[in-house]
């Protein structure tokens, strides 16, 4: 009986285990190996580590050359491509929804606010009600977040607003939005030729499908469906973004997820909710 209760599929034992012998535990492996074990989260650490994430974000993607010429001519090219691939319809759903004042008026504070209260929101969730899970479910986040600032430095795009001769609505500028950091002062604080990919897609994306797949109530997976869909729908018709815009940050959000999985195995999804302890055996 004891040597069944050591024994496992993946590492047999060679011969039969010694009388009072344990099985390894997570303190008994690599440092790697430990890392790679989901833990409890520690509060006071996961407000530091978010903090300091963003502001390292933020500092980067705002030191990338705003490179406006090269950035105004990717966008001519999109712009192109997606006539040719007939989904060009950003100019006409920007016109359409810009003549309902309430409406694009929401939309731009929408689109202004949403996208960290919402992110914030899930991750407290997270972190509250699925512990276990919440790592997993950072890592991609911010695996995501990542790798967009790759996209902002070796492709620079000018959002449809900004472009010169493409005869979109600056709705932001036009109806105005207090705390924008893409209108008034605070433009020359962010970088405005940094469009591609959309991280609005890459964050609601990933809030959509963590609380689709965690949520029990229906009306909160619904919501967690219609997110990202009514994201897509801001960012296009408040011409901040394209489509394919929004289809770089799906393939962000992809490569987010697949590291997560790689690193500890699963998705976050299918890991356990709560962080299990491991008792130590008896002999």
């Amino acid at each position: 009986m004891g040597e069944a209760h050591v024994r496992t599929l993946d590492d047999p034992p060679a011969a039969p285990p010694a009388v009072g012998e344990h099985t390894e535990s997570p303190a008994d492996k690599g440092r790697v190996a430990r890392l790679r074990t989901p833990r409890t989260p520690r509060l006071w650490f996961e407000i530091l580590l978010i903090a300091v994430s963003y502001w390292t974000y933020s500092v980067i993607r705002n030191a990338v050359p705003e490179q406006k010429a090269q950035a105004l001519r990717n966008a001519d090219w999109i712009w192109r491509a997606e006539h040719g691939l007939g989904i060009a319809v950003e100019h006409t759903v920007n016109h359409a929804v810009n003549s309902v004042t309430w409406l694009i008026v929401s939309m731009n504070y929408y689109y202004a606010t949403l996208h960290f209260i919402v992110t914030i929101g899930v991750l407290v969730w997270l972190y509250r009600w699925h512990p276990g899970r919440y790592a997993a479910a950072r890592l991609a986040l911010f695996a995501t977040t990542g790798v967009a600032l790759v996209g902002y430095y070796f492709y620079p795009l000018a959002p449809p607003r900004l472009m010169p001769d493409g005869g979109f609505v600056d709705t932001l500028i036009e109806h105005g939005t207090w705390g924008s950091m893409a209108s008034g002062n605070l433009a020359s604080m962010s970088n405005q030729y940094a469009a591609m990919p959309s991280m609005h897609i890459g964050w609601s994306l990933w809030c959509g499908i963590t609380i689709a797949l965690l949520a029990k109530p229906l009306w909160a997976r619904v919501l967690g469906l219609l997110y990202p869909a009514t994201t897509l729908t801001v960012i296009v018709s408040t011409a901040n973004h394209f489509w394919l815009d929004a289809l770089g940050g799906v393939l962000c959000l992809a490569f987010g997820y697949a590291l997560a999985r790689a690193w500890y195995g699963r998705l976050p999804h299918r890991l356990a909710r709560y962080v299990m302890v491991a008792e130590p055996l008896k002999a």
